[in-house]
């Protein structure tokens, strides 16, 4: 035997290993009963808040009659098309921007850091109050912007909330104002965990900025910029509180979203089940759109 195998026979530990249980013990009955203890509730919210409800929504908008009803409404074919346009531009100019602002705010100046504070402020805003605001800065020939314009330029605005695209509008700049600190503080974020090192050697090299930010920062942060895009897709589909706080989904419901017409169907014309199968209606919109984007997020290898 050689000197290495005496050594590990007389070690204290080889002298263990026939006394090393093995499999791993059973868990006690005190560690089953904390064990359910803690499961089980959550469970229970499970099952009571997401799994039933899930369940019934499907199950009230299984009838293949409510979605002929659905396109025999002139109003859902315009909901679609608003609610794609209002996804389409607010979660992109959105993003673009927060990406652009983020490298602003990567500046090393006192100020800067001052400003990031101010611009955090739309975020942290509740949501009702600022957008009942907004909607009465927009309305009507009395509404704060108007009554500026006419005050100080002597001019007479437009009747925001009257036409329709500018009521849409209107929609997609309150919902970038609020939502674009949120995304552009992620991006930040993601920016900062880039090594500097990697840019020092870039520099050194001799790129510029905008070399620099297409051969290293982009490719770095692509996939928390895909993923941030995703989120936002699904969380704008189904935001109620913008359209229906600043425009109302008028003029003639000629502003509605998939997730206010569906609150009308429910409350205001009585039929939950169509406002269930209006919801449902999404589904082959927004699935195609998850899959593709989680695909690109998969086919980057990049990571930091």
């Amino acid at each position: 035997m050689s000197g290495t195998e005496q050594a590990l026979a007389a070690s204290p530990v080889a002298a263990n290993w026939s006394r090393w249980p093995s499999r791993p013990p059973r868990p006690r009955s005190s560690d089953r009963v904390w064990t359910l203890a803690f499961v089980l509730p959550y469970l229970g919210v499970l099952l009571a808040f997401v799994l039933v409800p899930l369940g019934y929504g499907l199950w009230m908008g299984s009838t293949p009659a409510l979605y002929a009803a659905l396109w025999s409404d002139p109003i859902y074919a315009r909901t679609l098309v608003n609610t794609l346009v209002f996804v389409g531009l607010s979660v992109n100019v959105k993003m673009v921007l927060a990406l652009l602002l983020s490298g602003f705010f990567m500046r090393r100046r006192r100020w800067i850091k001052g400003l990031l504070v101010i611009f955090m402020l739309p975020w942290v805003m509740s949501a009702i109050p600022a957008f009942i605001s907004f909607h009465w800065m927009l309305v009507s020939e009395q509404g704060f912007i108007n009554s500026f314009l006419r005050q100080t330029a002597g001019v007479e605005g437009p009747l925001w909330l009257s036409d329709p695209s500018l009521a849409l509008g209107a929609n997609i700049v309150a919902y970038i104002w609020k939502w674009l600190p949120f995304w552009t503080l992620v991006l930040l974020a993601a920016r900062m965990a880039i090594p500097p090192d990697i840019y020092e050697a870039a520099a050194v090299d001799g790129a510029g900025g905008l070399r620099r930010f297409l051969d290293i920062t982009l490719p770095l942060i692509a996939n928390v910029y895909f993923v941030s895009t995703l989120l936002s897709v699904i969380w704008t589909i189904g935001d109620f509180t913008i359209v229906f706080l600043v425009s109302g989904g008028g003029p003639f419901h000629l502003t509605e979203v998939v997730a206010t017409l569906a609150n009308r169907y429910w409350f205001d014309y009585g039929r939950p089940e169509l406002g269930v199968a209006a919801v449902i209606s999404v589904l082959p919109v927004l699935i195609p759109i998850v899959v593709m984007l989680l695909r690109r997020v998969d086919a980057r290898g990049v990571q930091l």
